[in-house]
């Protein structure tokens, strides 16, 4: 595991807490949910649809892609994390889960593809898969989405490719 930084880094001290905390998007008193408005007309809309959708699932495409098969997952209704989805839902994340690992295992050159899901942005349920690099040791646990960040833009036509296999292979599942 290796930061993707040169040394020396310096330490900060943690800024004053701030209680209360101001509302996430999606939460009363904070910007309305953007992605529930998105979920229930992205057949009108200008833009590019999720790659895979079921009844309760939506699996999207990120921008900004560094390492190709980078997707996320949400809930097509509104619930903020995993303590409040409803059992059915909460029932069918684990299943969904290994269809999209496997879809993006079958990229190749994938070594393990890690769930991440923060939280912090926005109240609507969502969790990150990124696909770690075959080989890219440096990028393994919690570093993966920093070196991400740094890495240059992979080409579009790659991303495009990843992005229907992966379509492709939730697709065959259903």
């Amino acid at each position: 595991m290796t930061l993707p930084y040169a040394e020396p880094l310096v330490r900060l001290e943690p800024q004053p807490r701030v209680i209360p905390e101001p509302p996430r998007v999606g939460e009363p008193g904070g910007d309305p949910c953007g992605l529930c408005d998105w979920l229930a007309n992205y057949e009108q809309s200008d833009h590019r649809p999720p790659l895979w959708v079921n009844d309760d699932w939506a699996l999207i495409r990120a921008t900004g892609i560094t390492i190709p098969g980078i997707v996320w997952l949400t809930s097509r209704a509104h619930h903020d994390s995993f303590a409040d989805l409803p059992d059915r839902l909460a029932m069918s994340y684990g299943p969904v889960v290994a269809r999209v690992e496997r879809a993006i295992l079958a990229l190749g050159d994938i070594a393990r593809v890690h769930v991440y899901r923060w939280g912090d942005g926005s109240a609507h349920f969502h969790v990150w898969f990124y696909p770690r690099p075959l080989g890219m040791l440096e990028a393994r646990r919690e570093m993966l989405p920093l070196w991400a960040d740094l890495l240059p833009a992979a080409p579009e036509e790659v991303v495009a490719d990843a992005e229907r296999k992966i379509a492709a292979a939730m697709a065959a599942g259903d």
